[in-house]
């Protein structure tokens, strides 16, 4: 397989594997897990997933780390966040142990694809949760398919750690408030795409939401929840249509370590001028260091990194979490779940 895939050019995107692994709840309980080697599943065409957007997922990775073993990063996050999802949109709660079982297994049953060391590369894990019943009445599902493949990605960051533009614009919302946000739903993300397709149109990378009750704080940045450093502070918005990044809190604590206090809280427009560095954070690039915010509508410039480098403190919150990932120093928060 190492001499097949050229891990360190792979695109973030579905390579097919040898397998993935299914649950089924049925009659008010989950069954026995399965295996499959199939990349297709039987939904029905009047299924709740595919007419009231009963669907929720997870994003994750698998590192080979320095030692040869494989590390699974927060595990545990990752299956509350996905029955906190679920229970946001009335589907059966998948157990967290039951998730834990599956997550392990469709990693250990395609260990083949997680990739070496040194190469950047990871195994992303996609736990998916669809409602399979038939209705044509806006109603929950009595059945549901909890499922989870895998697919190799390569290093986010292909050309270097480099800064990008993002934008705002007051034109879109992410989410309504107090709607989905909080969730990590599909929705969410169709919601988004025209917005992002128009940014990237424009030359910048992602677009920096604001809250749609004001448009005056600052929400998530694209997919990915917004970070900045500010003097000796790690600042992240606060709201309750944000979705809790496992990759932010990880920062957070990571920043704490380093000294810096967090706040989680309001953050105005207007107070970007003052900002020493900015990211936007999650699972695929860890930490992807912000060079300027363009608001679109008052032609204000935020420049955040003068020079075109990422901060210094960006920079070490991104190395220190990936040195975790890979097995480089000690995992004392107990962030991962090691195969041995």
């Amino acid at each position: 397989m190492e001499n097949e895939l050229d891990w360190g050019n792979l695109s973030f995107g579905y390579l097919p594997t040898d397998y993935n692994v299914r649950c089924h709840y049925r009659d008010g309980k989950w069954g026995e897990i399965e295996v499959s080697s199939s990349d297709t599943i039987n939904i029905h065409i009047a299924a709740t997933a595919l007419h009231y957007g009963q669907e929720a997922f997870e994003g994750l990775k698998a590192f080979r780390g320095k030692d040869g073993k494989i590390r699974i990063f927060r595990l545990e996050e990752n299956a509350r966040r996905i029955r906190s999802s679920a229970i946001g949109i009335k589907m059966a709660p998948v157990p967290e142990e039951l998730f834990r079982e599956m997550t392990i297994k469709a990693v250990q049953l395609n260990e083949r694809f997680v990739p070496p060391y040194g190469s950047g590369a990871s195994l992303y894990i996609r736990p998916l949760e669809i409602g399979m019943t038939a209705r044509v009445g806006v109603k929950p599902a009595d059945e549901y398919l909890f499922l989870i493949l895998v697919t190799p990605v390569g290093p986010y960051f292909k050309e270097g750690f480099r800064p990008t533009k993002i934008c705002i614009m007051r034109e879109f919302d992410r989410v309504a408030p107090r709607g989905t946000g909080r969730w990590k739903v599909g929705g969410n993300y169709a919601a988004s795409l025209e917005a992002g397709e128009r940014a990237h149109e424009l030359g910048y990378s992602s677009v920096l939401y604001l809250d749609p009750r004001e448009k005056k704080y600052l929400d998530e940045c694209g997919p990915a929840n917004f970070f900045a450093i500010k003097g000796n502070s790690y600042i992240t918005p606060a709201s309750d249509s944000i979705l809790p990044s496992i990759t932010n809190m990880s920062l957070q604590q990571l920043a704490r370590d380093m000294g810096l206090t967090v706040e989680a809280r309001h953050i105005t427009v207007d107070e970007l001028a003052g900002v020493d560095e900015a990211a936007a954070c999650g699972t695929a690039a860890v930490a992807s260091p912000v060079s300027e915010i363009d608001d679109l509508d008052t032609g204000e410039k935020y420049v955040v990194s003068k020079d075109g480098e990422p901060g210094p403190v960006t920079t070490a919150l991104y190395n220190n979490l990936r040195a975790i990932q890979y097995g480089e120093v000690p995992d004392i928060h107990g962030w991962c779940t090691v195969l041995e």
